[in-house]
Order: C-alpha cells, then sequence, then structure tokens
C-alpha cells in the first residue's frame, strides 16, 4: 500500500501526528510505502517560510489578532471564499507529487494540505480516498472539504460540531490524534527516578516550556516555585536556546547574585521582588533542553504546565497526565482549553498571585489530583492508530471494489 501523509510545519503538532502514523503503518505492513510532505514547503519554500514566520509572529507577539482572524476564516463569507479560491488554486502545484508517487490513500493532518488535495481530487477525478486528521479539539472551518471521504476527531463532542456544519455522521470517526507508542509503554517509573536524580517520594511538576516566550516561563516557574507545598519540577524549554541559558543561569550554583542581575536587566517587566533577599528557587528542579524522552517525564509527573496544543494535550491524555493550563492563544488552544476544562482533566492558572495558591492546593490535595487523573483517563484514544489503519484499509477496499 502506498500511503502519502501531507502536513505543514505551522505548529509542530501536525507533523508529529504525521510521524506517529507512519511509524504505526510500518509496523503493521512493511512492504508499505509511505512518504510525508510538508505541503506548504513543498509548493514553494518562500510560502513556507512568510507563513511560518507570520504564523509564530502574530500567535506569539499578537494574540488577540490571531484569535480574530481564527474566528474571522471559521465564517462562511464572500471574503473567506475568495481567500479559499486563492489557496486552492496552489492545489496544481501538488499534481507532480501525486503522478509520480500514485498512492492508494492520502491523509492530510493539517487545513491547507486538506484544502489543496480535495480541489485537486475533484479537479484530475483521482480515485483514492482522502482522510483529514483534526489535530485540535474544536472544528474549523477550513478543513471541511468536498474531497474528503473521512474526518478523524478527537473527541465524540466535535461529531455534532460537524453535522451543523453539513458533514453526514457516517464520515466522522472520534478516533482521536495520533501518538507515537512510546507514550502508551509504561515506564519502571521507580527506576526512571533513580535515572534521573529525583526524589520518587516528592510530587512532580512538569514544565513544558518550549512554546512559550522567556519572559512567560519566568513568570509562572516564580508563581509556581512561591507556593509552600513540597514538589520538584522538571523543566523541559524545547528547542529555544536563550530559555534554556536564562533558566540555566538562574538556576546556577555559580552565583545567583549575578543571575538575577542579568535577568532584571533583560526582562525589566518581570516581577523579582519576592526574590530580593536573593535566594536561589525554593523548589529542586531538574532542567531539560531538547528531548525526545517527553513520554517518560510524563509519566514521572503528577501535573503538567504547558499551553494546550492538540499533541501535547492528545500526549498528556494518553499518559494519564493532568493539565495546569498557561496563556492559551486564542483561537485553537482556548478551544482546546475548554474541552480539557470542562470536562475535568485540566485547571487553568492565572497570570496574578493565584496561581500559586493554585498550586498549592492541588499538590496538598492529592484527591483532586487523582479526580482529575480519573477524568483523563476516560478521555484517553490511546488505539488511534490502530483505528485510522483500519479505516484506512476499508476505504482503500471500498474504492478498488467501486472503480
Amino acid at each position: 500500500m502506498k500511503v502519502l501523509i501531507l502536513s505543514a510545519t505551522t505548529g509542530g503538532g501536525h507533523m508529529r501526528a504525521a510521524h506517529a502514523l507512519k511509524e504505526y503503518i510500518l509496523s503493521r505492513d512493511e512492504a508499505a510505502v509511505v512518504k510525508i510532505y510538508d505541503t506548504i514547503e513543498y509548493i514553494s519554500p518562500f510560502i513556507n517560510k512568510a507563513v511560518t514566520n507570520g504564523y509564530v509572529y502574530i500567535a506569539t507577539k499578537t494574540p488577540k489578532l490571531f484569535g480574530s482572524m481564527y474566528k474571522n476564516t471559521d465564517k462562511d463569507t464572500p471574503f473567506n471564499k475568495t481567500v479559499g479560491k486563492t489557496v486552492t488554486g496552489l492545489r496544481n502545484r501538488l499534481f507532480p507529487l501525486i503522478k509520480d508517487f500514485d498512492p492508494d490513500i492520502v491523509i492530510t493532518t493539517h487545513s491547507f494540505a486538506t484544502e489543496l488535495i480535495s480541489a485537486l481530487k475533484i479537479q484530475e477525478g483521482f480515485r483514492f480516498p482522502v482522510i483529514s486528521i483534526l489535530t485540535d479539539f474544536a472544528v474549523h472551518q477550513t478543513y471541511l472539504n468536498t474531497g474528503v471521504d473521512a474526518y478523524i476527531l478527537s473527541s465524540e463532542e466535535m461529531i455534532g460540531q460537524m453535522v451543523l456544519r453539513g458533514i453526514p455522521e457516517s464520515m466522522v470517526y472520534p478516533y482521536g490524534i495520533p501518538i507515537k507508542k512510546e507514550f502508551l509503554t509504561k515506564i519502571d517509573r521507580q527506576q526512571a527516578f533513580e535515572e534521573e536524580g529525583l526524589n520518587p517520594d516528592l510530587p512532580v511538576i512538569l514544565i513544558m516550556a518550549g512554546s512559550f516566550g522567556v519572559t512567560d516561563v519566568l513568570k509562572v516557574y516564580h508563581k509556581i516555585v512561591r507556593s509552600k507545598a513540597e514538589f520538584q519540577i522538571i523543566l523541559i524549554t524545547g528547542k529555544n536556546e536563550k530559555l534554556y541559558e536564562t533558566f540555566e543561569k538562574y538556576l546556577s550554583k555559580i552565583d545567583i547574585n549575578n543571575a538575577l542581575y542579568d535577568i532584571q536587566r533583560d526582562f525589566p517587566d518581570l516581577n523579582h521582588t519576592h526574590h530580593s533577599r536573593h535566594k536561589k528557587p525554593s523548589k529542586p528542579t531538574k532542567l531539560l533542553f531538547y528531548t525526545d524522552r517527553v513520554e517518560k517525564y510524563m509519566q514521572m509527573s503528577d501535573l503538567i504546565v504547558t499551553k494546550p496544543g492538540g499533541l501535547t494535550v492528545t500526549e498528556s491524555i494518553a499518559t494519564g497526565l493532568p493539565m495546569g493550563i498557561f496563556k492559551a492563544i486564542p483561537g485553537q488552544e482556548e478551544q482546546n482549553a475548554d474541552y480539557l476544562v470542562r470536562n475535568g482533566m485540566a485547571i487553568r492558572l492565572a497570570k496574578d498571585k493565584t496561581c500559586t495558591a493554585t498550586i498549592t492546593r492541588l499538590i496538598t490535595h492529592p484527591e483532586l489530583l487523582k479526580e482529575m487523573r480519573h477524568c483523563v483517563l476516560k478521555h484517553n484514544k490511546g488505539n488511534s492508530c490502530e483505528k485510522i489503519y483500519e479505516l484506512m484499509l476499508r476505504l482503500r477496499q471500498d474504492y478498488q471494489q467501486n472503480s
């Protein structure tokens, strides 16, 4: 079977889902040929750079504008139809890829890719099924296209949203977002704590900080370590070198005075008054740069503090990890956060001093975290890849029988 997965790098989750599904397909069928393409990069490296950089800038620097754009593009308006025609006008640039690879099935993990392949399929009369995987917990208009045969949803709650938008219920499958098998494989926690030099008797708060701005992470970290509860922290900065270097300096045993001075100089809007005694942070903190063992640290933790990106949320759910949501960007992140809070899987961490109180309450009342974990486990869709794979086989067979 030849499988083409079309994704994009605007946000890391789309590609992570694509690679997780590819890995699973190959584990089931060694003879399968599976190719993943960054759709925007394929049609134009220039457009990809502009779109990717623009996405990051608007989402981080002007989140309200991003939220407004997200809402406006989710409406059936003449302007959006014009924009849609402009986007689908690029469909012919995918034609060489489709002709050369000649896929048996196409899977998309990004709305832009879905629009292009759907338009091209209809235009050229291609005979292959298209599966669109929605990588967030709410529906958006840009994912919905005539040439799609099946939609993979993150939750059952989204079925009604799809039906209201005119998609037949028979075309929607709440199988969940694909994640790598490592998130479904239990670790030896005792061994993990020994390897990481952490105390197995202390609760762990995991801060996934790569998608935050430096100042944002410092602020939430300062609020968390103010808590009088006893716990330890794992802080993963991702590939954010500036963030890692800032925390490395801040947590250094060499000279806390110079570290605080540098941070105050670089981030004058940050409130450091509670560090006036120039003491080191009161909570044991393990600082990590990029790691490919996120699943290990999730399984070691009692709470994750993160932005609610679709893949991070799905991975947290798979490992049974309650979430503390900090600074969700208006748009899909805000909708993801609403879904999590509504279903008891997460709490919101405010920007003010109540953040400290919330953390203290959760850590000192383990029954609250236990109840959250119970809610998380109820929404686990760990067999997503398996179900998507079986759906792929059925759709391919249907096309072959009807051709």
